[in-house]
């Protein structure tokens, strides 16, 4: 490698395997080396890739910005340069390594240069200590990882203020906990502007790839939607996982989804997700437009695949308008028995399916989770007297709900336009109460329910006193926002706190009777 680098004035590298195997041989300019893809070297789950890299530098220099950047983004078992003097024939070698100190300024560990005549180096031995410290380093960043195994750093980028970034975080923090996703680590950049290749810069772009693979990760979430360009710009860049909040959230809504009615809204709502996020060899390739240079073997497997999903999505929206009938049907059937109808709407995680349990005495499925409950549930609430309202629970919002589930369920939401009254159920403990109370209130009025008689309900109130500990300023805000949208104050936990919900709704179906 010296001789022939010498005398073609050319950088020469080597990727040799485990065995000893040299696998690949290239051959750079005088500054550089493109290292080709390594797919037959495949990082999946593992820490080091199996392959060292070594080679020549023609003026004897270290390692340059750009090894140490290979090195740890490609995460090579060692690198090593063998660096030649212009001058006379000596050699040295110098070798680096990635560190399995997560905290480490660098994360790689460079040693000092040595001649290459007394170099010596037990290369088995160094890569399976490495390998053993990598894996306790991973293994103590990630103690809580889910039963899936999957562990993610979770990105924001964005132009607003930093809490409100903040903010956004912690509920993207809460959406992978509920679908099951050990978070190793969250990164913010506010740039000037966005970077339409990686929405960050690429630099840092860079930085959190390394630092993913440090830390063992093996998924990064967006916060922001990315585009079918920055999803294939980003992966070239890395193998983990990327996926954008909307994916997230895509994905709890099939995990959750039980009932027909929200199976085919969620495959509905992910195929339409999907379709624009094919990729192929592009539409030069396509084999359908026909006439003199167009014929051939008929259509390729990417325009197969586009075909079926358009396929599927008509047969699912033909079924989903089935199921919208017998909805209808059933709805119609509840409004000529002349019975009110009361839906409940929230932020989700608001207490809207424990709230119904506790007035109906029924056993709908709760959890301290976002999107815990998918399909609508109804009931009968009676009153005194022989009066009974039917009370719905639905599914809950949030913040940046994906376009396309929004499409789905308003099927779902056409529950919502029959109710004679809305009840808004807000978790009056949460931090970000007075935004999620604005999200619930914008959405109603996108699906046109601007103008349904509402009710305002600040559920949790037993959580009051420890939030009076530990935040006296929103302990005070959640009085201000009661007041200031005359809220009823109840918890869902606890049945005799209804009793001024009931009164209410009482009222307000039956003015003129007495209350009992």
């Amino acid at each position: 490698m010296v001789e022939i680098s010498r005398e073609i004035r050319r950088q020469i590298g080597v990727l040799i395997d485990r065995h000893g195997a040299v696998e690949y041989v290239i051959v750079g300019d005088e500054k550089g080396i493109f290292i080709p893809e390594l797919s037959d070297y495949p990082l999946g789950r593992r820490l080091l890739r199996g392959l060292r890299y070594i080679h020549t530098h023609l003026k004897g220099e270290s390692f340059s910005e750009d090894d140490l950047t290979d090195l740890a983004l490609l995460r090579f078992d060692l690198m090593a340069i063998l660096q030649l003097h212009p001058d006379d024939r000596r050699v040295a070698i110098q070798t680096a390594s990635l560190t399995p100190t997560a905290g480490a300024a660098h994360p790689y560990r460079v040693e000092a240069s040595e001649p290459l005549a007394t170099f010596r180096m037990d290369f088995g031995s160094l890569v399976s200590h490495l390998e053993r410290e990598l894996e306790k380093a991973v293994a103590t960043e990630a103690r809580e990882v889910a039963a899936s195994g999957e562990r993610a750093i979770l990105i924001s980028v964005t132009k607003e203020s930093r809490e409100e970034a903040e903010d956004s975080l912690e509920e993207l923090k809460e959406l992978a906990r509920t679908a099951g996703v050990a978070v190793l680590d969250v990164v913010i950049q506010r740039p000037r502007q966005f970077n339409p290749r990686y929405l960050m810069g690429e630099g840092k772009m860079r930085e959190v790839v390394i630092r993913a693979l440090q830390l063992g990760a093996t998924i990064l979430i967006f916060d922001q939607e990315l585009s079918p360009a920055q999803v294939r710009s980003i992966s070239e860049m890395t193998e983990l996982k990327v996926i954008d909040r909307s994916q997230l959230i895509l994905d709890i809504f099939a995990r959750r989804a039980t009932s027909l009615d929200g199976k085919v809204q969620v495959e509905l709502a992910q195929l339409k997700y999907i379709l624009p996020r094919l990729t192929g060899r592009g539409v030069q390739m396509s084999r359908l437009m026909g006439g003199i240079g167009g014929r051939g073997p008929g259509e390729t497997k990417l325009e197969t695949d586009r075909r079926r999903i358009r396929d599927r999505i008509a047969k699912l929206e033909r079924e989903l308008e089935e199921l919208s009938r017998g909805r209808q049907q059933r709805r119609q059937k509840r409004v000529r028995a002349g019975l009110p109808i009361v839906s409940i709407v929230g932020y989700t995680n608001a207490g809207k399916s424990t709230l119904l349990n506790a007035l109906t005495r029924s056993h709908v499925f709760t959890e301290n989770l976002l999107f815990a409950t998918l399909d609508t549930s109804t009931r009968r609430l009676r009153f005194p007297r022989e009066r009974e309202v039917i009370i719905t629970d639905t599914v809950g919002f949030i913040r940046s709900l994906p376009k396309s589930l929004m499409g789905a369920f308003k099927a779902t939401l056409e529950e919502l336009q029959d109710a004679d009254l809305l009840l808004h159920l807000v978790d009056c403990t949460n931090p970000r109460v007075e935004e999620q109370i604005h999200q619930v209130e914008t959405i109603l009025e996108e699906l046109d329910l601007g103008e349904k008689q509402r009710l305002m309900v600040f559920n949790k109130v037993d959580l009051l006193p420890e939030l009076k500990k530990k935040s006296p300023l929103g302990f005070m805000k959640v009085r201000q926002l009661s007041r200031r949208f005359n809220a009823i104050t109840v918890s869902a936990v606890d049945p005799p706190s209804l009793e001024s919900l009931l009164q209410e709704m009482e009222r307000r179906f039956w003015p003129s009777s007495p209350q009992s």
